[in-house]
């Protein structure tokens, strides 16, 4: 199993949602979060460009199984690019273990519904 956490454009994010349901990830946590990179976005108010230091972005958390990480990774990779700095970065960790709380089923199993399998 891996841990998928992806740093995207929030005005992708309706995108890369609808490429992770047509990759068949149907459970996924997001955040909106802060952060500092290379990319700086002005804001213009009453006609003054303020440069901020911090920059929007929505960050992704996707547990997968190892047989879904490269169609996963696709998905945002596509679903995401704009071809601009600041389109964000994907990270793949490893997850040693799962469970399922309400049925104490654990690894792969844990992470989909019976019968539904992906």
């Amino acid at each position: 199993m891996k841990k998928i956490e992806a740093i995207i454009r929030k005005t992708k994010f309706e995108e890369v949602k609808e490429a992770l349901h047509e990759a068949g990830i149907e459970f996924f946590s997001f955040w909106d979060v802060r952060g500092i990179g290379s990319a700086r976005e002005g804001r213009v108010y009453r006609g003054i460009v303020y440069d901020t230091s911090t920059i929007e972005r929505t960050k992704l958390s996707i547990i997968v199984r190892d047989k879904n990480v490269e169609k996963t990774v696709q998905a945002i990779l596509t679903s995401a690019r704009s071809g601009e700095t600041g389109d964000g970065k994907i990270f793949i960790i490893p997850i040693e273990n799962s469970y399922r709380i309400r049925t104490g089923e654990e690894g792969d199993e844990s992470l989909y519904i019976k019968g539904k399998e992906e």
